[in-house]
């Protein structure tokens, strides 16, 4: 049995070397998860701050304007102008009248695929529904775009019946990002994001005839993303 102290305690046992060397390493650890949880906390704080911030000071978006290009991630965009049409570039007059607003534009595929254009490339404010995409080169539904090749694209809205037709059309145009692995195949793809610019297309007087006429203003050619 131990001998009391003067205090009416055990005397406790001395702490070797081995020992001690244990109790300073695991202070050491200690001390290093209560810095990392610190900096973690701060970290997330200051993301959290930062998200709060941008969301609450946007920065202003670019003001497109007509034959002006545009990058939008996979495409290189160029307006031509907007137009009123009794009919869609397929030329087939409606039964019933009807009025149709057409955007002509030109389009480069920076990847190194063919890509069909998302029907959100194009947003109208006032929203409207997406529209149809045509190939202006054969007045037909636009099919996948190759890469390096410039199209002309007609994009089409139809008119409501009894919706007037607007003095001019305000587009928003989207941006896409490239992921080579996405979260939900696990496979490379283009995924859509938001808008990175807005134009404002002054409307033309209704037309007897479909828009289809190619644009003129060249497109510079770059070399594929991948």
């Amino acid at each position: 049995m131990a001998t009391p102290n003067n205090s009416g305690h055990d005397n406790a046992p001395p702490v070797n070397g081995p020992r001690r060397l244990q109790l300073s390493r695991l202070r050491q650890r200690l001390l290093a998860l209560v810095i990392a949880g610190v900096g973690s906390a701060a970290a997330s704080i200051i993301s959290y701050a930062s998200a709060i911030y941008a969301a609450a000071n946007p920065e202003p978006i670019r003001q497109l304007a007509i034959g002006e290009e545009l990058d939008t991630g996979l495409w290189h965009v160029v307006f031509a102008d907007a137009r009123l049409a009794d009919r869609p570039p397929t030329g087939f007059k409606p039964s019933q009248p009807k009025t149709f607003v057409t955007v002509a534009f030109r389009i480069t595929n920076q990847s190194a695929s063919s890509a069909y254009v998302s029907r959100n490339l194009l947003q109208t404010d006032p929203q409207m529904p997406p529209p149809t995409l045509y190939l202006a080169r054969d007045n037909w539904i636009a099919s996948p775009i190759n890469p390096g090749m410039p199209e002309d694209l007609i994009a089409v809205w139809e008119l409501e019946d009894g919706q007037p037709a607007p003095e001019q059309l305000r587009i928003h145009v989207g941006s896409q990002i490239y992921k080579k692995r996405d979260n939900l195949y696990g496979a490379s793809s283009w995924l859509d994001r938001d808008p990175v610019a807005v134009i404002s297309l002054p409307l033309s007087q209704p037309l007897s005839k479909p828009l289809s006429k190619p644009l003129s203003m060249p497109v510079s050619q770059e070399p594929a993303k991948q």
